[in-house]
């Protein structure tokens, strides 16, 4: 029989998870267009039947993929920005959080990369849930300036339209450092990030044009 066809249990391995990780791999080698069922449960080491079990076809596999990884990255953002005991600056606090969240891309590169750059070719379904991931890491990152702001009350809040721009530089920053392939080069980013979140935290109000037709109090 075909690898395909037969399957290798690992001790203690759930098959999902092992699939999980397998076409993260797979698309990483191979591009999402190219990427087979059958290299999936090759690497992932189940049968095409326990694929189908825990699947509907490739697209969803990689989907599920994806959210469990943005999943874990919003996670590891959150728990990095805790207060920590005794307290640290906000900045330190904002750049801990980021930290958190570079180390897990910086552990997994294949599977960064395959989800910063092959998620864009996966058609319409991966390009709304990407927007959708985006739009809730935007969200924690609010969550963690309105953290910072408790002990700062002078830092302007982060709104979630500048949250959106600063996630968009960042994940273009990720981009960048996974073509390198150096995934030190992903945890020195977060110097950058921390410093373009503190230049949006604490730039002055701007001024806007007087409008003869604006209400005046």
């Amino acid at each position: 029989m075909a690898p395909s066809d037969t399957e290798t249990p690992a001790p203690d391995a759930d098959p999902r998870r092992r699939l999980l990780r397998a076409i993260a791999v797979v698309v990483d080698e191979r591009g999402f267009a190219a990427t087979t069922i059958a290299e999936i449960v090759r690497e992932a080491r189940v049968s095409k039947r326990t694929f189908y079990e825990h699947f509907e076809d490739k697209l969803d596999c990689f989907l599920a993929a994806y959210e469990a990884g943005s999943a874990l990255l919003l996670r590891r953002l959150a728990a990095a920005a805790r207060q920590s005991d005794p307290p640290a600056p906000w900045d330190e606090r904002v750049r801990r959080a980021i930290r958190g969240y570079l180390d897990v891309l910086a552990d997994t590169p294949a599977a960064s990369r395959t989800f910063a750059v092959e998620i864009q070719a996966a058609g319409p379904r991966a390009i709304a849930l990407r927007r959708e991931m985006h739009r809730r890491t935007a969200q924690q990152l609010v969550a963690v300036v309105e953290a910072a702001r408790e002990s700062e009350p002078s830092l302007r809040p982060l709104t979630p339209t500048m949250a959106l721009a600063a996630v968009g530089a960042m994940t273009e920053l990720v981009v960048h450092g996974l073509a390198d392939g150096d995934a030190e080069e992903l945890r020195a980013l977060d110097d950058e990030v921390t410093f373009l979140l503190r230049a949006i935290l604490t730039a002055p109000a701007p001024d806007r044009p007087h409008d003869p037709e604006r209400p005046t109090a």
